[in-house]
């Protein structure tokens, strides 16, 4: 459908809704709720210093990682927004080592949905005022019964009915797929809103950066080595050394990936015991990007197979992720396939 932008995203999803004469609006208003608690974790990551809520609390999460204040913050303010919402039956949280139920005033009327949440991602980089984001899917639940369960989530890639992620920049962007292409909005601050800035966003078929943590190095395999070290040569599809850029934070490294090309990846760590399957979670991370990633044009793999096409078995279950153009994925792929 056309796309004008300065539209309010709450006003294109209401437009996207009416393409749908069957629906009820209960979807949308999980957006609405997403976007509204994402402005508020937007105002206090940019008060941070001065609202005293930077720093661990001295805890560490399910993921054994530091848990830092703000990670706390935009945890309970989007699982708050989220059980305030009747269509919402269960959360899973990168933050929560269980399912969360939410709490309905209608019993009889149970949610129809489930949303899996990283409510703030690259928490390492929130101390020193790198760029951070909240990564979420919204699946249809597909169990019987009241409280629905685990399985609600635990559905391949392909079953999402949406997934986003906002960047908490030099300015705050919400980025959002619903399967019909993959469009950006950029939150005004005078106005409260955020407003459509980037229609029918198109990833670049081939880029020239590629995005990885190369101090893990000596520990990936033989071939992701060899690919590698390909990159820096110039036998790659760029014809050229490509270039290294690697923030440590998912959401702006796979953004900067969207715009620009290229290619970000986080293989295997073989020296890594208390990861053996990876290190990026599947449900809060690799699945909600690679379906954006896929609507704007690229492609997301672990390696060999489709992102999308995996069905986890657990709720905190990692994966390795290559993401980003095409041929840039394929070529990645070419390495693994030997």
């Amino acid at each position: 459908m056309p796309t004008r932008r300065g539209t309010t995203s709450n006003r294109f999803i209401y437009n996207e809704q009416r393409q749908f004469p069957e629906a009820t609006g209960e979807f949308s208003e999980i957006l609405t709720q997403i976007i509204l608690a994402a402005k508020v974790v937007s105002r206090e990551v940019n008060r941070a210093g001065i609202a005293g809520i930077l720093g661990a609390v001295g805890e560490t999460n399910v993921q054994g990682e530091q848990v830092q204040k703000l990670d706390v913050f935009a945890n309970r303010h989007f699982l708050d927004a989220l059980s305030d919402n009747c269509h919402v039956s269960v959360i899973a949280s990168e933050e929560n080592e269980e399912l969360i139920h939410t709490d309905h005033d209608n019993k009889h009327r149970p949610g129809k949905y489930a949303v899996a949440i990283d409510p703030l991602d690259g928490s390492s980089n929130i101390d020193v005022n790198v760029s951070i984001g909240t990564i979420f899917s919204i699946h249809r639940r597909i169990t019987d019964g009241q409280d629905g369960g685990a399985d609600d989530v635990l559905q391949e890639g392909t079953r999402q009915l949406a997934a986003g992620y906002v960047l908490y920049g030099s300015s705050t962007m919400l980025v959002f797929s619903v399967g019909r292409g993959v469009h950006g909005f950029t939150l005004d601050p005078s106005v409260g809103e955020f407003l459509l800035s980037h229609p029918n966003i198109q990833m670049p078929k081939q880029g020239s950066i590629y995005s990885i943590n190369e101090g893990n190095f000596p520990y990936w395999a033989p071939e992701v080595r060899e690919w590698v070290v390909s990159l820096k040569g110039a036998h790659n599809p760029a014809g050229k050394p490509n270039s290294l850029r690697y923030i440590g934070s998912l959401v702006a490294d796979f953004h900067r990936t969207l715009f620009k090309g290229g290619i970000f990846a986080y293989p295997l760590d073989y020296k890594d015991p208390k990861n053996p399957r990876g290190k990026l979670r599947m449900l809060y991370e690799a699945a909600p990007i690679a379906m954006i990633a896929e609507n704007a044009g690229g492609l997301a793999i672990d390696g060999q197979r489709r992102i999308l096409d995996i069905k986890p078995k657990s709720l905190h279950e990692r994966t390795p992720l290559f993401v980003g153009s095409e041929v840039d994925v394929n070529f990645a792929r070419s390495f693994q396939d030997r």
